[in-house]
């Protein structure tokens, strides 16, 4: 095995500040598909000129984070395929300690970088000792996927356009009797959030709170029913409207706004629309 049998999937939207570091820590022997959300054909043309090993896609308008990186697996021609934020990182050894745990595991679906979060760097972890860890889910910021094992399960569900898509896609997979590993070997740096342009901060964090809210209540939706799904978001859909006025009284317009987010995706979510929201940038 060789990192040549391996496609990074990276899924872009307004990322320029972030994408050159995460280029950078790629070994240029490996094949990166970046799918960017939008018609930037700047962008693709400053990334496709400076990094030989790039093939950037545009999609022409944000198709979401599923069905971007759906585009690229799709196009992988490698055994295996490596999905990786905007905003993260490679260590040196991390696609070679892929490659070895996969010698080891050659049946896993999905593998994941044992540090889930930035704050957990610092904990000690005994490499040299240390075995892959048998999870349910992993988080999408790497996820390392065995893609032979996705024939009769597909990759991410479309109509997640951010949020739970992972989630989502482990659960079937493991549905399916699956394997999904966290490796403590494999080093992968993530700032979380900062995928885009510190120009559009505000915008995004609108979206994400909307989006959390209908990805939350559909994920339950899917795999628990309508009923269960609204018990269980019922607290998160009184907080919203208790924050909403309680911040206007108080004359806080962004907290309000967030609020108002929040309460917006999940009442679109319980009356059944799709996911339609989108930044406005």
């Amino acid at each position: 095995m060789s990192i040549t049998e391996i496609t990074i999937i990276i899924t872009s939207f307004q990322s320029e500040d972030k994408i050159n570091a995460c280029l950078n820590s790629i070994n240029n022997l490996c094949q990166v598909i970046i799918v960017e959300n939008s018609n930037n054909l700047e962008f693709k043309k400053n990334i496709e000129r400076k990094f030989s090993n790039v093939n950037c896609i545009l999609t022409g308008e944000n198709l979401g984070y599923g069905k971007a990186n759906n585009i690229g697996l799709k196009k992988a021609k490698t055994k295996y395929a490596l999905i990786l934020n905007p905003d993260a990182t490679l260590e040196s050894s991390a696609l070679e300690n892929f490659l070895q745990e996969a010698r080891k595991n050659p049946d896993f679906a999905i593998m994941g970088p044992y540090v889930q979060k930035k704050k957990e760097e610092n904990k000690k972890i005994d490499i040299k000792n240390s075995i892959p860890v048998k999870v349910n889910n992993v988080k999408g910021f790497a996820m390392f996927l065995n893609l032979s094992e996705f024939k009769n399960i597909g990759f991410f569900d479309e109509r997640f356009f951010i949020y739970f898509e992972e989630i989502d896609l482990c659960k079937r997979l493991i549905e399916h009797g699956k394997k999904i590993f966290l490796v403590p070997s494999i080093q992968i740096k993530h700032d979380g959030g900062k995928s885009h342009n510190k120009t559009i901060n505000r915008e995004m964090e609108l979206s994400r709170n909307w989006h959390w809210m209908w990805s939350s209540f559909n994920y339950h939706k899917k795999y628990k029913g309508f009923f269960i799904s609204l018990l269980i978001l019922f607290p998160k859909l009184s907080s919203a409207i208790f924050k909403v006025l309680f911040y206007s009284l108080f004359v806080n317009k962004e907290k309000k706004e967030i609020y108002y987010y929040r309460y917006s995706g999940l009442i679109n979510a319980i009356l059944g629309k799709n996911s339609w929201y989108r930044p406005k940038v």
